[in-house]
């Protein structure tokens, strides 16, 4: 993932290539080819839009739609981690008419709703800004746009592509968000233009083995092209699905167990002799042993 701003200091890119991210993502929620594409994209896009910003801010971004994929909801931090996920997993609508996955009808309409999580400072805990607006076609990365059109007063254009192969696998994924800086003159936005229609289909270019450094090359054409990478115009980091580490995982579920209460607790362990918790975003379940459970709750008890 690649932050970079043009050499005329007038357009700000984030381009990202997350072929593996999205794949990890699919595996793990058993998703139809549709839903892959849907969830692909949503990641990518939460990326896109919480990356690089203020150390510790998050961003969770739900489309509420009426289609039979249900409601998506991704999570990403401003370090590039980003988890998600969805109602239906197995939604897959016939295609469009031009052959295409047809993710807009999977999604429907509906509402899409950002809620950006800031951190915790020295003046104290600071709201969380939420911004909704309509589901303007369901494809995922329109509704984007037109939410930082509207809730964030950004001139911004935004592209998300994922490629299922013929064994249901992700073959490429990847996208960009362009922001074009309140100063930009017409003649940097025409090339810019010119440049995202050249582009053409983001996943596309990384099936073809492109990086995000050359999906901003591609779109800086006549406007410097790509900073070098020890400039300060560049800001990288490695985009991940998470957190999922086991053992961090573990923690934070055994944590979420001991606000249950002792009374709820024993209850669950009188009956199942166990605690199972499962998590919706990475699918993964851990079964906590009474004699674990009950040393944790005595400890939160003792604080």
């Amino acid at each position: 993932m690649l932050r970079v701003l043009s050499e005329n200091n007038q357009v700000s890119i984030i381009a990202v290539t997350g072929t593996q991210l999205v794949s990890e993502a699919c595996q793990r929620h058993q998703t139809s080819p549709t839903a892959s594409a849907a969830l692909g994209r949503a990641l990518l896009g939460t990326l896109l839009i919480a990356s690089f910003r203020e150390q510790g801010e998050k961003t969770q971004v739900t489309w509420k739609g009426d289609g039979p994929i249900g409601t998506i909801q991704t999570i990403a931090s401003s370090n590039g981690v980003v988890k998600g996920k969805l109602g239906n997993p197995l939604a897959d609508p016939p295609l469009r008419p031009d052959g295409k996955l047809n993710v807009g009808a999977a999604v429907g309409r509906g509402i899409l709703a950002v809620v950006r999580s800031l951190p915790f400072t020295d003046r104290g805990w600071q709201a969380p800004y939420t911004g909704m607006v309509p589901i303007r076609s369901g494809e995922i990365a329109e509704d984007l746009a037109v939410y930082l059109v509207e809730s964030e007063q950004a001139q911004a254009a935004v592209a998300l592509g994922v490629t299922i192969d013929r064994d249901l696998n992700v073959k490429a994924a990847g996208g960009y968000l362009i922001n074009v800086l309140p100063f930009a003159d017409d003649s940097t936005i025409v090339q810019l233009e010119t440049n995202i229609n050249k582009a053409g289909n983001v996943s596309s270019l990384i099936e073809q083995g492109a990086t995000a450094r050359d999906i901003c090359n591609v779109l800086l054409q006549g406007l410097g092209g790509c900073p070098p990478p020890e400039s300060n115009a560049v800001v990288s980091s490695q985009p991940l699905y998470g957190p999922c580490n086991g053992e961090e995982l573990k923690g934070r579920m055994i944590s979420s167990v001991v606000l249950l209460g002792r009374r709820e607790v024993e209850s669950i362990l009188k009956e199942q002799g166990k605690v199972e918790v499962h998590c919706e975003f990475c699918r993964e379940t851990f079964d906590f042993e009474q004699m674990e459970v009950m040393a944790a709750l005595h400890a939160a008890e003792t604080l």
